[in-house]
């Protein structure tokens, strides 16, 4: 590996879960375990209707993205694994995407872009491949940029 890592991960940002229907889904993690949405996000590009849910306050929130598909039979299928992602706080995304990239770890297609919450995000690919031999293993990742406040709690 090039140089020591030039950002942090600071902890859990997120847990994304998909299924045919946010209804369900809203069923157990608002009305029973008490989340609260605050707020939703629709994308064509992306084939989702999710539900932004708050689980804490503060820097240490945790956020559940509720997702539906907007067609069943499209691309990406966010309904069809049912843990679909995990997103990780970082301190300077540009600089883990350029660190990781140069370290072999493949990215999912899209680049850094503003993510459903309003934050610079990106992914790693759930596999590697020969370019690129360092993926999430089966498991989505998704880098998010950490506003101040959070960096400054967790940093």
């Amino acid at each position: 590996m090039s140089n020591p890592k030039p950002f942090k991960i600071l902890g859990i940002q997120q847990i994304a879960i998909g299924g045919p229907s946010k209804d369900k889904l809203k069923s157990l993690w608002v009305d029973m375990l008490g989340l609260t949405v605050k707020s939703t996000f629709v994308s064509e590009r992306e084939n989702v209707d999710e539900d932004i849910c708050a689980l804490g306050s503060g820097p240490t929130a945790v956020e559940v993205d509720l997702m539906q598909p907007l067609d069943p039979d499209r691309k990406p299928a966010v309904h069809t694994t049912p843990l679909n992602h995990v997103g990780l706080w970082v301190d300077d995304l540009p600089q883990a995407v350029a660190w990781m990239s140069a370290n072999g770890v493949r990215f999912a297609p899209g680049g850094i872009r503003k993510g459903a919450a309003g934050h610079d995000i990106c992914f790693i690919h759930p596999k590697g491949n020969d370019e690129f031999p360092l993926g999430g293993e089966g498991v989505l990742i998704e880098l998010v940029q950490a506003p101040p406040e959070v960096v400054a709690a967790l940093g």
